[in-house]
């Protein structure tokens, strides 16, 4: 993997509670990676179990969100930025909201981008059976643009025990891009087996920017590889670990295999997240 110490910006990292791991959708989550059961959360701190897989890939930053969902809250936004502000800067809070009451999940965004410092919203539309064109998504995406905070969303399929429907990028994605031409967009999760519509929108987009959250570098697929190397993809790819289905360690082991030049690598890596996020790197 080579040395990453310092150039690693992680934007796709959940804060690990107890209460959202022991959530029956994510079976096979656990099931697949065999990591990150409840019981390891017992006797840790979640932030800490976070900034350990940070600090062990050499990161410089990472973003973490928490979990709502119609089964409840799993991780709050309050519990998020005390993490955050326990990590010493290595930290940053985005914000999650209950996108079914829209008047008090604008709110709450508010709320956490003002008083919590949140750079971001994430929202999962599989937990929801919803696509992000849904008309309770709406009020929020304004908000991100009043806020100047990017939108982050899960595109592909459900890794977890839902419809995969509300991830295909076309047509849902597209119409968001068409809706919100001020919103900066981040699709997680590649998009696959749709990967080749979220690259039609990465490319369509001038906002639109794809993270590779939740896939380990050697499963890539071919046509991402590409666009990463071409000259105008190599600025819309973010790497995302999917924190914790993957530690970024083990989704970065064998990014060298990529062949990426230098250039590719530090953007792929910190360069795009520390634009899109507006992250001050250190000296």
């Amino acid at each position: 993997m080579g040395d990453l110490r310092g150039v690693l910006v992680d934007p796709w990292m959940l804060l690990p509670t107890r209460r959202l791991l022991e959530q029956p959708m994510f079976a096979p989550l656990r099931a697949w990676f065999g990591q990150h059961a409840p019981d390891a959360v017992d006797g840790v701190e979640p932030a800490q179990l976070v900034v350990q897989a940070l600090e062990a890939a050499g990161g410089e930053a990472g973003l973490i969100a928490g979990w709502h969902a119609p089964e409840g809250e799993a991780a709050s936004n309050d519990e998020v930025a005390a993490a955050a502000r326990a990590s010493g800067g290595l930290l940053l809070p985005v914000a999650s909201v209950d996108v079914r009451r829209p008047v008090q999940a604008v709110r709450e965004l508010r709320r956490a981008v003002e008083d919590l410092g949140a750079r971001a919203l994430r929202i999962q539309p599989w937990a929801w059976g919803l696509p992000p064109s849904d008309r309770l998504f709406y009020p929020l995406l304004t908000a991100c643009v009043e806020a100047g905070i990017p939108f982050l969303t899960q595109v592909g399929h459900a890794g977890p025990l839902r419809p995969s429907e509300p991830g295909r990028p076309i047509p849902y994605l597209d119409q968001v891009a068409l809706d919100f031409p001020e919103l900066t967009i981040v699709a997680g999760h590649i998009g696959s087996p749709w990967a080749e519509e979220m690259l039609s929108l990465a490319r369509k987009y001038e906002r639109v920017h794809i993270a590779t959250s939740a896939y380990a570098a050697h499963r890539y697929p071919p046509e991402l590889v590409s666009y990463m190397q071409s000259r105008g993809g190599r600025r819309k790819v973010l790497f995302g670990s999917g924190f914790p289905v993957l530690t970024p360690a083990r989704a970065l082991e064998r990014l060298d295999e990529l062949d990426l030049d230098k250039e590719t690598r530090e953007l792929f890596l910190t360069g795009n997240a520390s634009r899109v996020f507006a992250l001050t790197r250190a000296a």
